[in-house]
C-alpha cells in the first residue's frame, strides 16, 4: 500500500467537530500513516491536545506561536508556547514565522517572536515549521541574524520560485511543504517543483484549508494527499508511488517519527 504523511494538518479545527472520528478513519483508509498537528496559540491548545489524544500514535504534535496570533499580548502567548515546549513530547516547533498578509501592525513583534522560537528549536534540536506569507524578506532577515545557529525545518505551504528555494537552502537544512496549491490552474509553484528534488519535499494539506483540485472549495482533509502527490508525479515524470515513498521517508527523517 502507498503510505503518506501529512506534515501539516489542523484536523482539530472546529470544521471537523461533527465527524472527527469518521474523518480520521477515512484518512487512514487512504494510506495516511501519520499526521502532524501544528499549534496556533493558547486558545486552540486544548482542542489540539484533546484531538491528538483521541488519535494516539497516528498524530504527532508541534508547538509554537502562529504569527497571526502575535498581538498586544504577544509576550504572554510566547511564554505559553515556550512553557509547553519545556514539558516535551513535541516533534517540532511550529507553526511559527511571519505573516504580512493579514496585518503589518505587529510585524516587528512577529520578527522577535519568530527569532526567539527559532533559537528555542535550535537549543532543543527540534525542526521548525515556518509560515511565510508576504514576508519573505523579513523571514530571511531573521534567519540571517542567527548566523549558523539555524535549526532544520520546513517552509510550510511553499508557493515560491525556484530562486526563492535556492535562497532558503543557503540558510540551512530546509525542506518545502507542498500542498493543494500545486494543483491549482496556473500555480507558479508547479514550475518550481519541476526543479526541486524530491529529497527536499514533504507533503501537507493544511486541512481544512487549501483544498486541492478536484475538491477545491470544500473542506480539506488529509485523505486528499494523493491528489497532491499525483500532481507532483505528473510534473516530475515519475510515479505516485515514488513521490509517496520519498516524501514519507523525508517526513520521518525530518521530524524523527
Amino acid at each position: 500500500m502507498i503510505e503518506f504523511v501529512d506534515t501539516h494538518a489542523h484536523l482539530y479545527d472546529e470544521a471537523f467537530d461533527a465527524d472527527f472520528e469518521q474523518t480520521i478513519a477515512r484518512i487512514k483508509e487512504h494510506g495516511v500513516v501519520k499526521c502532524i498537528f501544528p499549534a496556533i496559540d493558547s486558545t486552540s491548545y486544548s482542542r489540539q491536545t484533546d484531538a491528538a489524544a483521541l488519535c494516539g500514535d497516528f498524530v504527532s504534535q508541534a508547538m509554537g506561536l502562529h504569527p497571526t496570533s502575535v498581538a498586544g499580548n504577544w509576550r504572554d502567548e510566547l511564554q505559553f508556547a515556550l512553557d509547553a515546549l519545556s514539558r516535551g513530547g513535541y516533534v517540532a516547533v511550529g507553526e511559527i514565522g511571519i505573516d504580512g498578509y493579514w496585518s503589518k501592525e505587529f510585524i516587528q513583534e512577529q520578527k522577535e517572536v519568530f527569532r526567539v522560537q527559532l533559537e528555542e528549536a535550535y537549543k532543543r534540536n527540534l525542526p521548525v515549521i515556518i509560515h511565510a506569507r508576504e514576508a519573505t524578506e523579513e523571514i530571511f532577515q531573521v534567519l540571517e541574524s542567527l548566523g549558523k545557529r539555524v535549526p532544520r525545518g520546513v517552509f510550510h505551504a511553499f508557493s515560491g520560485s525556484y530562486e526563492t528555494y535556492e535562497r532558503i537552502c543557503k540558510y540551512g537544512d530546509f525542506m518545502v511543504g507542498i500542498g493543494g496549491v500545486v494543483t491549482y490552474k496556473n500555480a507558479g509553484v508547479a514550475k518550481s517543483i519541476g526543479r526541486i528534488p524530491l529529497e527536499r519535499i514533504v507533503l501537507e494539506t493544511d486541512s481544512p484549508y487549501l483544498t486541492p483540485v478536484p475538491y477545491r472549495g470544500k473542506r480539506n482533509e488529509s485523505s486528499y494527499l494523493v491528489h497532491i502527490a499525483d500532481k507532483i508525479a505528473q510534473v516530475k515524470g515519475c510515479t505516485v508511488e515514488e513521490v509517496a515513498a520519498k516524501t514519507t521517508g523525508n517526513a520521518f527523517a525530518l521530524f524523527g517519527l
